[in-house]
């Protein structure tokens, strides 16, 4: 069920292209914002690049989330979705699924993009790089689909979404940005082993917390 669920929302996807071309725009636009209207050292660069990422990540999140939510409003499918037998657990984990999806496929564009425009080498250490994204990502869309699914029948929910997300993530962020620096600065593991610690554990008590939770934040 779940793979039926994440499938629909990439059929959807792939027809209206609304969603990953929305973030990809927004995110080169900062990036060309940036690279273009600030002359800096090699050595400025290094030390802003890591918050300046993550702060892209965040922003294309935010567009990614109210999106993929309010899709299911304007088509008319969440009262089918919702009023189905379908556990609410798994369609969390349907929408957990499919936004990190586009998350990273929308990074995948982003930050190659980043990195030549901000002139910076990549990390000798790209694997450990990309170890923290994907768990930086698993928990954005973890807390973010239980916030979005419980205010997508707000009016304001646009409005409503980033007021609650971001005081929610913000030690995930500190951790990502943290040990982006330091990845970055080519620093060995133990140096920002706490950060990764961390960032493994915000995601999974999100994952779960989403998990148990969704099903009685999304009741009428």
């Amino acid at each position: 069920m779940i793979r039926s669920l994440v499938l629909k929302d990439l059929l959807i996807e792939i027809k209206s292209k609304e969603i990953i071309s929305s973030m990809i725009a927004f995110g080169i636009s900062v990036i060309l914002l940036f690279a273009f209207s600030f002359r800096a050292s090699p050595s400025q660069v290094y030390f802003f690049a890591p918050g300046l990422l993550w702060m892209i990540f965040i922003f294309i999140s935010i567009i990614l989330l109210n999106r993929i939510f309010n899709l299911e409003m304007e088509n008319k499918s969440y009262e089918i979705l919702f009023s189905s037998p379908v556990d609410k657990s798994t369609i969390f984990l349907s929408k957990c699924i499919s936004s990190l999806i586009f998350l990273i496929f929308s990074q995948i564009i982003i930050t190659p993009i980043f990195f030549l425009f901000l002139q910076i080498n990549f990390p000798e250490n790209l694997l450990f790089f990309l170890i923290i994204i994907f768990f930086v990502d698993l928990g954005i869309c973890s807390i973010g689909s239980i916030i979005s699914g419980s205010i997508m029948k707000i009016r304001s929910n646009e409005i409503l979404l980033p007021i609650l997300f971001f005081p929610m993530i913000t030690p995930l962020i500190i951790s990502a940005v943290k040990s982006t620096d330091l990845i970055f600065n080519n620093h060995p593991f133990v140096d920002w082993k706490i950060w990764f610690q961390l960032i493994l554990s915000f995601s999974v008590i999100f994952l779960f917390s989403g998990y148990l939770l969704y099903p009685h934040v999304t009741n009428e």
